[in-house]
């Protein structure tokens, strides 16, 4: 997610399934109208502090979280009360009784949470109990990632990743390695949106020269 202080033009940003607890490098992507967290480690909604002067946010997708506790009301509440300009929130429209009542029932963010010693992506030992209780199967993980991918090809004109191509990812991999591919693949894709026609092709000189690169490789060891 630290790509994301990189990116200050993004609009639309998709980092659900990847192990995510700090919202604090979004703070800076002004243009930011939807975003997508769905099943991460986000464990406290101070989270939302980072989020309350993105002017244009629109949709969030933050279910499935540790934030969200075992009070849907008063977490609904909550969000709805910090990002008031909200459309929808995990896939519910919003509605302007539920804005009226969030200033009633809703807890008021006003700072940052306490930091963590745990950095973003895998979660130490100490937290892997709580990991394990949300944890995805390999299908799962790669069917939900695919979908997101493809979200995001789509919406660069690009034409979706077929299943058996994108499942190709060793399954001898661990889970942190797998996410941080997917990461680097999603991230890859939401940078090329920023470039340019000239950008692009040189993106694409580069992929070419690689892809020689790989299939000379392959002979080779053949």
């Amino acid at each position: 997610i630290s790509i994301c202080r990189d990116l200050p033009n993004i609009e639309v940003i998709t980092f659900s399934v990847n192990g995510i607890s700090d919202l604090e490098p979004l703070h800076q992507c002004q243009n930011l109208s939807e975003l997508y967290l769905r099943k991460n480690n986000i464990t406290s909604l101070n989270e939302l502090f980072y989020l309350k002067n993105l002017p244009r946010l629109r949709v969030l997708w933050l279910s499935e979280n540790p934030c969200c506790g075992s009070d849907p009301h008063r977490y609904r509440m909550t969000v709805l009360r910090n990002l008031p300009s909200l459309q929808k929130l995990d896939n519910q429209a919003v509605t302007e009784e539920e804005l009226s009542q969030a200033l009633v029932d809703g807890e008021e963010i006003t700072g940052p949470p306490a930091r963590r010693s745990v950095e973003n992506g895998c979660p130490e030992a100490a937290e892997s109990s709580a990991a394990e209780a949300t944890v995805e199967t390999e299908s799962e993980l790669l069917s939900f990632s695919l979908e997101e991918t493809n979200k995001i090809r789509e919406e660069l004109g690009m034409k979706p990743v077929p299943r058996d191509k994108f499942s190709s990812f060793s399954p001898r991999e661990t889970d942190c390695n797998r996410k941080k591919r997917n990461n680097v693949l999603n991230a890859i894709l939401l940078l090329m949106k920023e470039l340019d026609a000239e950008g692009l092709e040189i993106v694409q000189q580069t992929v070419g020269r690689r892809l020689q690169d790989l299939h000379k490789k392959e002979l080779q060891e053949e």
